[in-house]
């Protein structure tokens, strides 16, 4: 599925039609370059799922907890890994195997410990403000 943003009022729409994708997935993998629009997204829909508390990007703590009235929400964000290991050491399998929903930016640092069944999320940007999105 392609989806085109040309604003950020589009983004709440857009977190929508990404929930409703996933089925009953819950681990969403999100890829594009550095200020692509991963973390706005995931804020996105953060809010969208009724996560009322400020949501950021969790760059320095590598997980972010969220809680909604019915769920756990966890964010990672592993740029600043240097290998697999540090993943395997936080214990990344109890948060990607509970059942919760998991956001991860910058999957590609841990190829080898991604589950099956992930939702991959592709953000190209095509200009300042304009992106598009692709979900498989």
């Amino acid at each position: 599925m392609e989806i085109q943003i040309e604003c950020e009022s589009q983004l709440i729409k857009t977190a929508k039609t990404i929930i409703e994708f996933a089925t009953q997935n819950k681990v969403f993998l999100f890829y594009g370059e550095m200020g692509a629009g991963k973390t706005t997204l995931i804020n996105a829909i953060c809010k969208h799922l009724g996560v009322v508390e400020h949501t950021s990007s969790p760059t320095f703590s590598i997980v972010n907890q969220y809680q909604t009235k019915q769920d756990e929400i966890f964010h990672f964000d592993f740029y600043r890994l240097k290998n697999q290991t540090e993943a395997l050491d936080l214990g990344y399998e109890e948060y990607f195997y509970s059942g919760a929903y998991c956001f991860v930016e910058w999957p590609e640092k841990i190829p080898d410990l991604l589950p099956p069944n992930c939702v991959k999320v592709k953000i190209t940007v095509l200009e300042e403000k304009k992106r598009m999105i692709f979900l498989t």
